[in-house]
């Protein structure tokens, strides 16, 4: 499966959905973990709520399984993690504290 084309659309729909300063890393070539990260920042609890669904939605259609998700109900860092895919969804605070950006700088930053 082509994943850079999985996290264009996926970054597309989050756009739609007025999710803000999307970025996508790929993360192929310095982790085990996963190959590609996508963090996107929301201004409200619902609105993370409903990134999160699309993101579901989105990734599911696309023959991806949800293995794991956390902070769901604090919507304030939602991490859904879809193997290859993990999505980070950050109320404004929460990306900025946690910073995943540098924590990953050597990674690429995607194009989407």
């Amino acid at each position: 499966m082509d994943f850079s084309n999985v996290v264009s659309t996926l970054c597309n729909e989050l756009d739609k959905k007025f999710g803000k300063d999307i970025v996508a890393l790929d993360l192929s070539e310095l982790s085990p973990v996963a190959d590609f990260f996508v963090l996107v920042t929301g201004n409200s609890a619902p609105q993370l709520n409903a990134l999160a669904e699309t993101t579901r939605e989105i990734l599911t259609k696309k023959g991806l399984k949800l293995s794991h998700a956390e902070g769901v109900k604090s919507a304030q860092w939602v991490l859904l993690d879809f193997g290859d895919i993990i999505v980070h969804i950050f109320d404004s605070e929460a990306r900025q504290y946690y910073n995943l950006e540098r924590v990953w700088r050597d990674a690429k930053v995607v194009n989407v």
